[in-house]
Order: C-alpha cells, then structure tokens, then sequence
C-alpha cells in the first residue's frame, strides 16, 4: 500500500507551494485516523520539499517548521476521531462493526491490552510504535482519559514521530536532488528500520524520565498535604 500511495505522491506535489500545508494536515488527519495511511510517503517528501525550496514560503527552515506543526496539527485531530469513537460508541460497538471502518477485533484488544498495563503514557510511546501508533486513541477514549492529558501526550508522541520523518526527507535532499518519491520513502522507511533501535532508547529515557519527575512531584505533594 505504502509503494501504491508513494507513487502519487508526485502529482500531490505539484501543489504543495500553494496547498503544502493543507496537504499535510489532511493527510496526516487521515493517517492518525482509523484509515490505514502511512506516514512515511507524507513527512518524509514534505523535508525534501522544504529543503528544496518547494513548499510555501521557500524559505527552508521556516517551511520545515510549519510542516512540522501542520503535521502534528493533522495527527491531533486524527486521534480525536478515535478518541470519540471509543468514547462515543464503545467496546461492543467497536467489536461488531469495527471490521467495517478497517478496525480489526484483535488489532483492538491489543490496543486495549497495552493501555490498561501502562496508562496514559502509551498514547505518546505508542505514537513511534508502527501498527498500533493510529489505534492507541481508541482504548483511551474507552477509558475516558483526561482529554488535555490525551492531547499533550498525543501531541508530543506525534509530533517526535513527525520531527524524525522531516529530518529524514530534509537529509535526503541535502545529500541529493535527484530520487523518485516511491525511492525517498522506501529508503527512509529502511533507515527507520535499521536505526530503531535508537528511537526505542530514547523513548526508554524519556518515559523513565516522565515517570521519575512525575513521583518526585507527586511526593512532594503529598508531604505538603
């Protein structure tokens, strides 16, 4: 599918010095949804893009930093859709028509399963986890998480997620002007692979690190009570 979409990513391109942004946010809405869309054939052509002077304003770093915020923007509101699902429907709704909206019963539990055992801190983990990153909104409306926690943890998750595919494309068009877009994403999605064992460390030391000073704060509150 990834190979099938990356294809068009070129005709979409065309319009990305007037629309870029729009299409950004679109598209990163519908990938943080409930339809399976890859992230990789939209992040990683907006860096190239930006790098090359073919976004909005021309001006590299500042287009990298509006397709950043215009990307998390998108991922937000795609997570608020599946937040609302689960809040909204429900566990036996989702269960039986889930299939329906590409929402598969063991895909779901698996969801479920991994926030009831770690909480609300998997809404940002599991935004740099492929396969589940789209459906860990769902179980949190389920459990109806605080909604400005949701946001917070669902916007730092993705827009990390985003950072790392920006810079990938913004590299690539540093070390080249010349590759096809199915190319960019294929090659970014390998150095993903074979580098994520750095992606996983840092979200070690930043979840040990949310979990230390999110005791310390809590103890203190306590003491003081």
């Amino acid at each position: 599918m990834t190979e099938i979409i990356a294809e068009n990513i070129e005709a979409v391109a065309a319009f990305a010095p007037t629309w870029g942004f729009v299409i950004i946010f679109l598209l990163m809405a519908i990938e943080s949804s409930f339809i399976p869309f890859p992230s990789e054939v939209v992040m990683i052509p907006a860096g190239f893009l930006a790098y090359r002077g073919e976004l909005t304003t021309g001006q590299p770093i500042l287009d990298l930093i509006l397709a950043l915020l215009a990307g998390t923007a998108g991922s937000i509101v795609g997570a608020y859709v599946n937040y609302y699902l689960g809040l909204k429907l429900g566990r036996p709704f989702l269960h039986k028509y889930g299939k329906y909206f590409f929402l598969k019963e063991q895909a779901l539990d698996r969801a479920e399963e991994v926030f009831r055992e770690h909480g609300d801190i998997t809404t940002f983990v599991c935004r740099l986890i492929p396969a589940i990153r789209q459906l860990i909104s769902i179980p949190a409306g389920l459990a109806k998480m605080n909604f400005k926690r949701f946001t917070f943890f669902t916007a730092l998750g993705a827009g990390i997620w985003g950072l790392i595919l920006l810079f990938i494309g913004y590299g690539f068009g540093c070390a080249t002007g010349d590759m096809s877009y199915p190319e960019m994403v294929e090659k970014g999605k390998n150095l993903i692979h074979d580098n994520y064992i750095w992606i996983l460390l840092a979200l070690v030391i930043l979840v040990v690190g949310y979990i230390f000073v999110h005791k310390k704060i809590m103890g203190e509150g306590k003491k003081k009570a």
